[in-house]
């Protein structure tokens, strides 16, 4: 069979987001198709050896898909690519997110700290399976179903960081009314606040709820998180619309923290907190 080399043009296909042609991602496919290649082995072959199809492995090669890092490891050992496909698997890992949440996304993987307001949905980390689903799918414009499946699957990802040793410490103080938006469905939100009570029994996890009957409320002009990293820099980011910023400057950092710090002091205390979630857990 004869392929096309490594500077031929291939058509990305219909329905391709545009994060998923990143830099990052062309990069990887054409290490990987110049390993394949210099190892005398056709699609077909190399995906029946992996158990991958052959549309498949064409979009890990084109950069239109993220592979999955089973996938990276077996493909460096099987072409003897020396490790340097498997180094590329962490940035490789980062292009599942939206290019505007890759910056916050590589700092929260590395925090000491995270605290995040949440007035719009519950926040990322706190996310079901099912409720991040069903999010993603009521982004407009619509995005497909290919899109919806990468970004569930990093969102899940992000949630590895409760396992880092040591965790990092995290609080989140979340407005009622997201706890009472049935997204997806009564039933996914069940499972939501399940989620929420189980993420509060963690000895590094503090979850307060802003009531709605509360008449202060310092958090009006939306979400944000701070973050602070291993060598002590406090960062903060904001995001509205997919329009994103990392703020560094100290004073607008400053800000947030102030902010932060009054909205912990006007909603209910962490204990009080995860009963009010039993509660209407218990309205569902």
């Amino acid at each position: 069979m004869n392929e096309p080399t490594l500077d031929d043009e291939e058509d990305p296909g219909p329905g391709t987001a545009p994060d998923l042609g990143s830099g990052m991602l062309r990069v990887f496919g054409r290490q990987l198709k110049r390993f394949r290649i210099r190892a005398g082995i056709e699609r077909p072959d190399f995906g029946d050896r992996l158990g991958y199809s052959v549309s498949t492995i064409a979009a890990y090669e084109q950069g239109r898909r993220v592979p999955p890092p089973r996938f990276i490891d077996q493909a460096d050992d099987m072409l003897d690519a020396g490790g340097v496909l498997k180094e590329m698997k962490e940035e490789v890992a980062r292009a599942q997110f939206p290019a505007f949440f890759r910056d916050a996304a590589k700092l929260e993987a590395e925090a000491v700290e995270l605290h995040v307001y949440a007035n719009q949905a519950v926040p990322g980390l706190l996310q079901t399976e099912e409720y991040a689903r069903a999010v993603f799918g009521m982004m407009r414009p619509p995005l497909d179903e290919e899109t919806i499946e990468q970004r569930v699957t990093a969102r899940l990802m992000r949630q590895e960081v409760f396992a880092n040793h040591p965790a990092p410490l995290m609080s989140f103080v979340v407005d009622e009314s997201v706890l009472r938006r049935p997204i997806g469905g009564k039933t996914v939100l069940r499972g939501q606040l399940e989620q929420i009570l189980l993420a509060g029994q963690r000895r590094t996890v503090e979850i307060q709820v802003m009531p709605l009957g509360s008449e202060e409320n310092a958090g009006l002009a939306g979400p944000f998180t701070l973050i602070e990293t291993r060598e002590g820099r406090r960062i903060a980011y904001v995001e509205v619309q997919n329009v994103s910023h990392v703020h560094v400057e100290r004073r607008p950092v400053w800000g947030l923290e102030i902010k932060y710090g009054i909205l912990r002091a006007q909603a209910l205390t962490p204990r009080a907190s995860l009963s009010y979630v039993e509660k209407l857990l218990g309205e569902l």
